[in-house]
């Protein structure tokens, strides 16, 4: 089945597409945009379907009304799970995960921008993204063991260690606080703290620069930046070689020798 990004109707967020930049806007401003069955797997197919379009280059995530994500719904998801059998958990516990899966695999630089509330799940979605920009006000906190579940969810123990390092890590994990947004700037969650009335401006201004760049590069460097994660060096060397290889084969390679020939500025395609 072929995905159109104007075609796309989302049911449980906003979704629009201007420019090359493709906008999920979570939308339950009254509860601090929290999670439901239908948006995880709304959210998941959207990411699923973006990996073979070539007409969205990037990708900003927001929430509505000051926060970002307050994470799973209680009273639409936690409730229930409370009642379900084994099977019916671990099809949830996989389809969430599957959301990560997705972000990580498609080839579109994600950016999200987080004010306000980062919680639980919106913290995972915060995480699975290329770039973070935070507002001072940004509250980050992967609270699963406040509810009496392990931090590992949706790949946290694997992700965030790799981000802010291992201890800072364990130490969200195990406890559930809050991580301010000074130390997530500090501890390298956040590429960088914005005003609050700046935020999405800024978001979308360096999506559309990477929109404009060598997409089809840009793919391929989220690729290998994901692959070498389990790679030894000397794999990682020979993958990154055959990586540039692949590149100095596209259009937009041969565009920029052109344009710096011409002194001019080069015009990527994403071929």
């Amino acid at each position: 089945m072929t995905f159109s990004p104007d075609a796309f109707k989302a049911q449980h967020f906003n979704w629009s597409f201007d420019d090359g930049v493709g906008h999920i806007e979570l939308d339950r401003p009254d509860r601090k945009n929290p999670l439901t069955f239908e948006s995880y797997g709304e959210m998941r197919d959207l990411f699923y379907g973006l990996r073979l379009d070539k007409k969205v280059k990037t990708i900003v995530i927001s929430g509505k009304g000051g926060n970002f994500c307050s994470g799973g719904d209680v009273h639409d998801i936690i409730g229930p799970l409370t009642k379900m059998n084994m099977d019916d958990l671990l099809r949830f516990t996989r389809m969430t995960g599957d959301l990560v899966k997705a972000m990580r695999h498609c080839p579109q630089p994600i950016i999200s921008a987080v004010d306000g509330i980062c919680v639980g799940a919106g913290a995972i979605i915060a995480m699975a993204s290329d770039i973070r920009f935070g507002t001072y006000r940004a509250k980050t906190a992967f609270l699963f063991t406040r509810v009496g579940l392990a931090g590992c969810d949706m790949g946290a123990c694997a992700i965030l260690p790799r981000i802010i390092g291992h201890g800072r890590a364990s130490e969200l994990l195990f406890t559930g606080r809050s991580m301010t947004a000074e130390e997530g700037e500090k501890w390298g969650f956040f590429n960088r703290l914005i005003n609050v009335d700046n935020i999405l401006d800024e978001a979308f201004s360096f999506a559309r620069s990477l929109a404009h760049g060598p997409t089809f590069a840009h793919g391929m460097t989220k690729n290998q930046l994901h692959m070498e994660w389990d790679m030894s060096l000397d794999t990682a060397i020979e993958a990154e070689a055959q990586a540039q290889a692949i590149c100095m084969q596209s259009q937009d390679f041969k565009r920029a020798y052109e344009a710096f020939v011409a002194k001019e500025k080069p015009d990527f395609q994403g071929d």
